[in-house]
């Protein structure tokens, strides 16, 4: 089958099609033929040697969690799912899944059939985004109805679905992000809308419970902390949590946290339930055949774009 493997660690041009063995499904995994695959900054920190690069190991090794298509076999034990079934999914995250393929295999229950309303390039979009963004809210604490809700970079691939997610939880959303994107964020729910590059967020924000970090650096961490009310909660998203930035939420009465995702068919299940319920509306900014991940990439990189860049298998 066709992949894109990479040799060593670097930029966008170590991105190579190669022809690899077709994984089979061992009891219990089934073979997908993906159809279409997602991006996140994870694949594009982990190429250049972080991210999840320490779990990984070194190359070669093949980059994507996320994956729409449809079930092609099942092994020994599968109950839940049969071929022909279009799921999609974020399998072994943050082990190599190896998404930027023909074809993927991992337990059946890291699969959801995928939203019927929306195309495979949409839904392939989803899963490790959504997740992040599902699991902060619902996991890593509750949000309840009322409560205050920062998003930093709302309107990134997690930062679209955490204004989503929190408005649908009764929250009053304020995300930030550029001035050319605020129309666009309303329209799927933030409440109030703060330019960062105008104004210091933090002057313009205040008695905030929740703030959800997908931004990720220690001033950041610090800067936000300002915002919350005695007893709020910082969650940072991408490269976890500075330990001077949880020293100073302590001495405040606050709290911050760090935060990776997990493989969970069940809540992918709900968010797909959503989005067919038009709920929670997905974006994808440009969609790249395979051949052209190193492009994707170098798109991805530059940190502007609205929503999800995903690949066409």
């Amino acid at each position: 089958m066709r992949a894109i493997t990479q040799q060593r660690f670097g930029g966008a041009e170590v991105l190579q099609v190669a022809e690899v063995p077709r994984p089979e499904p061992l009891p219990t995994e089934v073979l997908v033929r993906v159809v279409a695959a997602g991006l996140n900054p994870v694949d594009v920190k982990t190429r250049e040697g972080g991210g999840m690069a320490g779990v990984l190991g070194e190359p070669p090794f093949v980059l994507g969690w996320d994956v729409s298509g449809v079930v092609e076999a099942v092994g020994f034990g599968v109950h839940t799912l049969r071929p022909g079934d279009e799921v999609y999914g974020m399998p072994w995250f943050p082990r190599q899944a190896g998404g930027y393929a023909e074809y993927v295999t991992a337990p059946s229950r890291q699969f959801a059939r995928r939203p019927l309303s929306i195309s495979h390039e949409a839904s392939a979009a989803v899963p490790l985004a959504a997740l992040t963004a599902w699991q902060a809210l619902t996991a890593a604490t509750t949000v309840k109805p009322g409560q205050r809700v920062l998003i930093h970079a709302a309107a990134g691939g997690v930062g679209h679905f955490a204004v989503q997610f929190a408005k649908h939880l009764g929250a009053h959303v304020i995300g930030t992000a550029r001035s050319g994107k605020h129309a666009w964020l309303r329209s799927i729910g933030a409440d109030e809308v703060v330019d960062y590059t105008a104004v210091r967020f933090e002057d313009a924000v205040r008695d905030v419970d929740l703030v959800i970090d997908l931004v990720g650096d220690e001033e950041t961490g610090l800067r936000s902390l300002e915002t919350l009310t005695p007893g709020g909660l910082l969650i940072a998203v991408p490269s976890g949590v500075a330990g001077s930035v949880v020293a100073a939420a302590g001495r405040s009465g606050k709290s911050a946290i760090p935060f990776l995702v997990e493989p969970d068919g069940p809540a992918l299940a709900e968010i797909a339930r959503l989005i067919d319920a038009g709920v929670v509306r997905v974006e994808v900014a440009e969609v790249y055949p395979l051949d052209r991940a190193g492009e994707a990439h170098r798109a991805l990189e530059t940190g502007r774009t609205r929503g999800k860049i995903v690949l066409t298998v």
